[in-house]
């Protein structure tokens, strides 16, 4: 008997054709999904400050780069709006003339086969930054806020969005949504859930992006307590019941274990999306030299993918989309 170990896993490892061969979870540039943020105007384009390379643009502009993810093979994007003016109630989520709606005719002019989902929420909406309607003592007015949103999805879903996204944290949203796009007939359009969509400190760079933050009090009384993962399969489990047709986690890279553990326990489609904080980290720290920028966001991306998720918004789409062109090996 040999005093040395049968099993010798560095001979799988000598290779990149090796590690190849036996590589247990792959990328691809169609399970990556392109956050956007659409404004009126035309020849604009904005850049956020704290997200290198995210830029605010205008519906012309937001078109070309559409086209762009088509030609390197991205799964879709997804549309957030800047309107012209907001108000309490957040009426112009659901004008039809919208930088949104302008938005999805004109990518689906410019890139036909591209998925277009669009987030439906009323925090880029309202004068006061929340998630919905409020209440005189300052709560968001949950059932209040259940018809906006469907008028919401309903105008997305007239413009030509393949998929809604409600991102609210509403209770009830799905169903609301659900039934307001069957009776339109939509009933062919599917509902992305924000299922498990959990308050914290990742969001800041976003709030900049969409120009969403609240002018009051913070959102930790409608989106979920970081601390909790039992909760978080319940919410998966209510959507799913709701009719829900896809789930989805945010943020993503704190969140590995609740990806697993939703997809484990629904068996549904699972998106994760790794949000602005977590993007601004990795370039941040690139800039400065401190890690590899590339290998950092393809490292995390991947993580994300073993965890369970089917497909992950991310920031970094058009440039992993480039990495895996070019031959990116890990």
């Amino acid at each position: 008997m040999s005093q040395f170990p049968l099993y010798r896993p560095r001979r799988l490892r000598r290779t990149a054709g090796l590690r190849r061969l036996v590589r247990e979870t792959r990328l691809d540039a169609s399970e990556l999904v392109l956050p956007l943020f659409v404004r009126p105007g035309r020849n604009v384009r904005q850049p956020v400050g704290s997200m290198p390379g995210v830029s605010q643009t205008s519906v012309d502009e937001l078109a070309r780069d559409a086209a762009r993810c088509a030609e390197l093979g991205l799964g879709g994007v997804i549309l957030f709006g800047i309107p012209e003016a907001k108000d309490a109630t957040g009426s112009a989520a659901w004008d039809d003339e919208g930088p949104v709606q302008a938005g999805i005719r004109a990518i689906k002019r410019e890139a036909p086969d591209l998925v277009v989902m669009t987030d439906v929420c009323m925090c880029e909406y309202t004068d006061h930054g929340h998630c919905g309607v409020l209440l005189e003592s300052g709560e968001v007015d949950n059932d209040a806020t259940l018809e906006l949103l469907a008028r919401e999805a309903l105008s997305h879903a007239r413009a030509g969005a393949d998929v809604v996204a409600p991102s609210d944290m509403m209770d009830g949203r799905v169903r609301a949504i659900r039934d307001a796009l069957d009776g339109a007939g939509f009933a062919q359009t599917p509902i992305l859930s924000y299922a498990v969509k959990f308050a914290g400190g990742f969001y800041g760079p976003f709030r900049e992006a969409a120009e969403s933050a609240p002018r009051s009090g913070d959102r930790r009384g409608y989106q979920m307590d970081f601390a909790n993962a039992d909760e978080a399969l319940r919410e998966a489990r209510q959507d799913v019941a709701e009719g829900a047709d896809m789930l989805m986690v945010k943020p993503a890279g704190p969140c590995l274990d609740i990806i697993a553990g939703v997809k484990r326990e629904t068996g549904y489609p699972v998106a994760a999306y790794q949000v602005s904080g977590e993007f601004a980290m990795i370039k941040a720290a690139a800039e400065r030299g401190w890690l590899d920028g590339e290998r950092a966001m393809m490292d995390s991306l991947v993580a994300i993918r073993r965890a369970g998720a089917d497909f992950i918004l991310t920031y970094f789409g058009m440039d992993a989309a480039k990495a895996l062109r070019a031959g990116w090996e890990g």
